[in-house]
């Protein structure tokens, strides 16, 4: 016999991670934890989350919580857990999601990015279940030390204690961006408007001949302004009733609005995922693939909404450079400019989805033109690349890779 079933459990070698069993089609599972498992601020973040998990009193109900299940997954694939096994086995990430009502078949062909929504949305699920007000009998969560005797009161003489901040915060993927409404024909500027994101997809756009294709240029075109038509302006038909006498009401002036896309917030963890998924002339999706170049280190400064000097100097926390709570960041000294600017000169191969963390200080950038930016200043917002996820294969059938970064040997 010269191939057969293992005897029994290989040992890993030492300065390897392990890895996953493939239980059917559940490539795009093992590749996403893989990618998860090397951002050490996202098992951080699920390490504070769960902490209410470990002070409650049933300790059955425990692998019934998704962030429990997931922390024990990366923490023994980041080399945190104690284990001799060179494969371990995610299927209770599946069942996990099945008692959350998730349709995933291991049988199936996924996507991993898909997945990637449903792990942060099942999360964001978790978190809000949570109780919003401490129960007056949760004695527990009252004799927490960042609960001052002065917050425990009862319901009829005031307000209830505060829920543990841990329930509060926001998963390291979250961050917000902004959409900003100019007129083109009164140049009256709309209310700029939030919304949340995970992660940013990104569209490749046309090629230039003999031009290499960027990270940046995908980012650039993700921002870029485009002309909305047919929106009604209220300041120019503010303007066009005060034109008239009598009081005579007038029709809302509709006109061509320009409408750009920027980072209002920057997440700790930033996922970037390109879109390769295009459609021919005859109605039939096609996968595109160009390469696509980026870097070890990202750069985002350029891509920060920024408030207008002249309108307003008062910066609110959203609007803020920095890295949490709207706390300003210095960079850091430990990354000079020369370093950066070498090391955005480094071009690496291209992906499905990649991982940046951001760095002690500051983000991260991995753009060609922004050399002119780092060259003035010392970026604010520097990530490094931790994990590529990539799909080899067609729009129907393919397989997931992941390339990460291995953990840092213990007491490094």
């Amino acid at each position: 016999v010269l191939w057969g079933p293992m005897g029994g459990r290989r040992r890993r070698r030492r300065g390897l991670v392990p890895g996953l069993l493939n239980l059917g089609n559940t490539c795009f599972m093992n590749s996403l934890l893989q990618g998860l498992s090397s951002c050490p601020s996202f098992i951080r973040w699920l390490e504070e989350f769960t902490a209410q998990y470990r002070t409650e009193q049933s300790k059955s109900q425990e692998h019934q919580h998704l962030s429990v299940t997931l922390l024990q997954l990366l923490r023994a694939l980041s080399c945190q857990e104690v284990t001799e096994d060179d494969v371990l086995d995610a299927s209770c990430l599946l069942e996990v999601l099945r008692m959350n009502r998730w349709q995933i078949s291991s049988f199936e062909e996924q996507d991993a990015h898909e997945l990637f929504h449903v792990l942060t949305s099942s999360l964001e699920d978790e978190r809000d279940r949570q109780p919003r007000v401490t129960h007056l009998f949760d004695v527990q969560a009252l004799e927490q030390p960042e609960t001052t005797p002065k917050q425990i009161s009862c319901r009829t003489r005031g307000s209830l204690p505060p829920v543990s901040n841990h329930w509060k915060s926001q998963h390291p993927f979250h961050g917000r961006l902004t959409s900003n409404m100019v007129c083109k024909h009164c140049e009256h500027q709309s209310p700029v408007r939030f919304d949340t994101f995970d992660s940013l997809s990104l569209s490749i756009p046309a090629a230039v001949w003999g031009r290499p294709m960027t990270l940046d240029h995908c980012l650039h075109h993700f921002i870029s302004s485009e002309s909305v038509k047919d929106v009604v302006c209220d300041n120019c038909t503010k303007i066009q009733a005060e034109g008239i006498l009598n009081g005579q009401s007038i029709e809302n002036q509709r006109t061509t609005f320009v409408k750009q896309l920027k980072l209002g917030k920057l997440p700790q963890c930033l996922c970037i995922h390109l879109q390769r998924l295009s459609w021919s002339n005859q109605g039939t999706p096609l996968k595109r693939h160009e390469h696509v170049q980026f870097n070890e280190f990202l750069v985002m400064d350029i891509y920060k909404y920024r408030v207008p000097v002249q309108k307003s100097s008062h910066k609110t926390p959203e609007e803020t450079p920095g890295t949490k709570d709207g706390t300003a960041v210095k960079s850091p000294g430990t990354l000079p400019i020369k370093y950066i600017n070498h090391n955005l000169c480094w071009n690496s191969t291209c992906g499905a989805t990649s991982l940046f963390q951001k760095q002690p200080g500051g983000a991260v950038v991995c753009v060609f033109p922004v050399l002119t930016l780092c060259s003035r200043s010392a970026p604010l917002y520097l990530y490094r690349l931790m994990a590529v996820v990539v799909h080899h294969g067609d729009m129907h059938s393919g397989h997931f890779v992941t390339y990460r970064r291995s953990p840092s040997p213990r007491g490094a």
